[in-house]
């Protein structure tokens, strides 16, 4: 079994200028479902840049860098 800390961070690509968090980590795999997320997100379970986020609908945009169960996410705008 792989640490959660030998794990490369994976570039996620978006074609807007930005996307929800709830729809970043569903869309991402990192979840089974929507509801899962929302869960996680509320309990404080994300960071985003680093600082816990507990807003579902919050914003990601170019360049922001999402942590969820070890996994680290930045976003890349096409």
């Amino acid at each position: 079994m792989q640490n959660t800390q030998d794990r490369k961070p994976q570039i996620v690509e978006i074609s807007e200028d930005h996307i929800e968090l709830c729809q970043l980590i569903k869309f991402a795999g990192l979840s089974e479902s929507g509801g899962e997320v929302k869960l996680a997100i509320i309990d404080g379970l994300v960071k985003v840049n680093g600082a816990i986020e507990t807003r579902k609908r919050k914003k990601i945009f170019n360049g922001d860098i999402v942590e969820f169960n070890g996994y680290s996410l930045t976003i890349k705008t096409l």
